[in-house]
């Protein structure tokens, strides 16, 4: 947070969090009878939940790759990356050109722990722990100028994070979105995606409850109305802004979203 409070370092496993949530649902191990329970009891208002977690997952991936390939980025910061699992970020982008630079950030100590671990041999890639709201500290961080050149084009990836912090003129996404493309120099990729509900009922539900199972550490399920805000001024690539299945898929046959009770919905803009 901006507040500038410090982040626990200490892994609480009966209070769930996002990312092993996410985990558990991408069906990693990292995560515990907390987060497994918590997911059971999501899943009883919002079964789509597994599938959701998947597709925004390749979602990722397809943007990464196309992003590495297409637009010759080879800089990506990973703003609430979660812990990781297959084909993370700087594997898709070094497969494209092995010189490609990464710099995770999550608040979440134990992705801190395991993401470290996995990355102890690449020195193109980085885990900083940090809050997403801290823009000066994670842009400052020596990690973060190590890596990153930041008069050249970047990535930054919000990959379904923005529900996990709430509204605020100060913190909230638009204000997050705004402060972070100030810092960024001109053919920059923003890539922002949020889970989002046309539905009062389901929107309520999921907030209060996830809210509450995180024990705060969660923002609300939005309306598409309020993703296509954090866009304005940037350059929407095609398809647009869309439910994230359907960016650019793989192939006619690729996975799509069934169940419409709340979806994953974003893309991606480019600054002018």
């Amino acid at each position: 947070m901006q507040s500038g409070k410090p982040l626990s370092t200490k892994i609480d496993a009966t209070v769930p969090t996002a990312a092993r949530m996410y985990d558990h649902y991408l069906g990693g191990k990292d995560n515990y009878a907390a987060d497994r329970a918590a997911c059971e009891e999501l899943d009883k208002v919002v079964p789509s939940t597994r599938a959701l977690a998947l597709n925004n997952r390749r979602f990722l991936q397809r943007v990464v790759q196309t992003l590495t390939q297409d637009f010759g980025i080879r800089q990506f910061l990973d703003h609430g990356s979660g812990l990781p699992t297959q084909d993370n970020v700087h594997q898709v982008a070094q497969r494209v050109d092995p010189s490609a630079r990464v710099v995770y950030v999550d608040n979440d100590p134990m992705v801190l722990v395991h993401g470290r671990a996995l990355l102890e041999q690449d020195e193109r890639t980085t885990v900083i722990h940090a809050d997403l709201r801290e823009t000066e500290a994670i842009f400052t961080h020596p990690d973060t100028e190590r890596l990153i050149d930041f008069s050249q084009p970047v990535a930054v990836l919000f990959n379904s994070v923005f529900h996990c912090i709430p509204d605020s003129e100060a913190d909230g996404p638009p204000a997050v979105v705004r402060r972070v493309a100030e810092r960024l120099a001109p053919g920059s990729f923003l890539v922002m995606c949020q889970l989002v509900s046309e539905d009062p009922k389901v929107r309520e539900f999921v907030t209060d409850f996830m809210d509450q199972a995180t024990q705060g550490h969660w923002g609300r399920v939005r309306e598409e109305k309020d993703v296509a805000e954090w866009f304005e001024g940037l350059e929407i690539l095609e398809p647009g802004l869309v439910e994230v299945s359907t960016w650019r898929p793989d192939s006619e046959v690729a996975p799509r979203q069934l169940t419409q009770e709340w979806i994953e919905f974003g893309g991606v803009g480019r600054l002018r």
